[in-house]
Formats: structure tokens, sequence, C-alpha cells
């Protein structure tokens, strides 16, 4: 479809479809998604759903890998202090999902791995499974942190366990 199809699935993306995909039902499963995995680890998930590319970043032609990166900055997923906050972001317009870690959990998990994880979301929300997929997305992090960072103390919540629609 190129770069015209792409323009047009991100300006014509709706918030019905963005309901669609993300009832409450399955905003309110991720949330505990994230709380019940972090019970496992020492690291900090923040999931955050965007919509569509906001005009600026869509005619510049930006990526959805560069767009997790300012994501993880604005959504200060790097300021947690043991510095093992993971971002989960997922592009709905072009269902693209990046995973973005910090410098304390990118050094010892290969980023290999971290896209066999997003690939396997990908392949669940092309089926149109968005809760299964993401859930799933949430566990295999979680499996992650807990081998790099595991729970030895019950530490402050530094992230917001409930996505952020963008």
């Amino acid at each position: 479809m190129g770069r015209a199809g792409r323009t047009m699935r991100h300006l014509f993306m709706t918030e019905w479809q963005v309901n669609r995909a993300f009832p409450a039902s399955t905003l309110a499963a991720i949330e505990r998604a994230v709380g019940e995995a972090e019970q496992s680890h020492g690291g900090q998930v923040r999931v955050v759903v965007e919509a569509a590319l906001p005009t600026e970043s869509l005619f510049k032609n930006q990526s959805a890998r560069e767009r997790a990166i300012d994501v993880f900055s604005l959504s200060r997923v790097w300021d947690t202090e043991h510095n093992n906050g993971v971002l989960l972001y997922l592009l709905l317009a072009d269902r693209d999902v990046e995973i973005v870690a910090d410098r304390g959990i990118a050094g010892r998990v290969p980023q290999t791995e971290w896209e066999a994880i997003c690939r396997q979301m990908e392949q669940a929300f092309s089926a149109g499974n968005f809760k299964a997929g993401i859930g799933a997305g949430i566990h295999a992090i979680a499996a992650k942190l807990a081998a790099h960072f595991p729970k030895t103390q019950r530490g402050q919540n530094e992230l917001p366990d409930k996505p952020l629609l963008l």
C-alpha cells in the first residue's frame, strides 16, 4: 500500500476503531496484567497505545520505532530508580508493536528477544485478538524482567499500570 496508504490509515483512524480494539474491559485487563506481572519482578512496565501518529510525525514518515523512542522519553519510562523500565508501545494504525527497554535491562536482553515478542503480538493483532496479544506480550516481558530483576522486596510502583491511550 505504500506511504500514501499509511498516511490514509493514520488520517482516518477514529476513536471508534480504538474503542473497538481496546474497550474498557480490555484496558482494565491490561492494567491488571501489568500489576500482576510486576509482582514477579523488580522492573517497571508501561503500556502505551497510540491510535495514529501525530500529523507532523506522519508527514515526516516517522517509523513506529522512532515514535516509540519519543514516547519512551515523553512518558518518562527511563526515569526509574534502577533504569529497568520497559515501554510496550502499539501504533494501532500500523498494527506495529515496539518494545523500548531502558539501559538497565537493554544491556541484559538482546534486542532480537524484544523483537520476537513484538512479532508474536503483531500476529495476534492481525487476527483481531488485541486482548490476548497484549496479555501475552506483558507476560513475556515480565519473564525477561524476572530473570534479570527478580522481585526481592516490595518496591515502589514507579510507573502507572493503567495503559495510556494517545
